[in-house]
């Protein structure tokens, strides 16, 4: 379990259009979420498409909780200056499963190497401000079961951990279904047996990684 507690990962909810203009030259960043290879490439093409007149679409790719896919092209700009200090920024955010596409409308006056660089980087920077992101974390579904006596002191743990219940069930007993890290599980059991003379029904239903915005 220590394993994959330690495997939360940043990934891109909702991308982003930016653009910044260096010596006249354009760059338009966009900023997509992905889940696969496929889905990076065909976005990548998109851009292309869309951007058809451009000087250069360059883009890079990260996918895989680990970033076990990285991918990056120049895309006819002098190789390094382009697609690789894109992919450094993107892997540097930490951010998984994300694609960019900078479009680069020249303007008539050469960057030069450094300056490309520094172009594109800031370029994928200012596309990930605007963007928005969250945490996948690994943790439980669990379900709790207490009796009208001890809800308050329940809700009351919760509200202390920010944690809101997914659904809740009022009968002759009170159910709730809550989703929470891995590595908070074993205290909040703890705490609530104590606070409610262990009368509560703490079950794990299901392990799995959660969005945590």
């Amino acid at each position: 379990m220590a394993d994959k507690e330690m495997n939360a990962y940043k990934v891109l909810l909702e991308g982003s259009v930016s653009e910044i203009v260096e010596k006249k030259s354009r760059f338009i960043t966009t900023i997509r979420k992905v889940e696969s290879e496929e889905e990076a490439l065909a976005f990548i093409d998109e851009m292309k498409k869309k951007y058809w007149n451009a000087s250069h679409n360059c883009s890079a790719f990260v996918i895989g909780k680990n970033a076990e896919l990285t991918r990056c092209s120049d895309d006819g700009e002098p190789g390094g200056t382009a697609g690789r200090p894109m992919l450094e920024v993107l892997l540097g955010e930490g951010i998984r499963n994300i694609a960019a596409v900078v479009t680069r409308y020249f303007g008539g006056t050469l960057l030069g190497t450094g300056g490309l660089v520094r172009a594109y980087s800031q370029a994928v920077k200012e596309g990930i401000k605007i963007c928005r992101t969250g945490i996948m974390r690994y943790g439980y579904e669990v379900t709790i079961e207490i009796d009208y006596n001890g809800i308050g002191k329940i809700l009351y743990l919760l509200g202390q951990r920010q944690i809101e219940p997914l659904s809740g069930s009022y009968t002759d007993k009170v159910e709730l279904l809550i989703r929470l890290p891995a590595e908070m599980a074993e205290m909040l059991q703890r705490d609530m047996m104590e606070v409610t003379g262990g009368k509560v029904i703490f079950m794990k239903t299901q392990e799995l990684y959660f969005i945590d915005k």
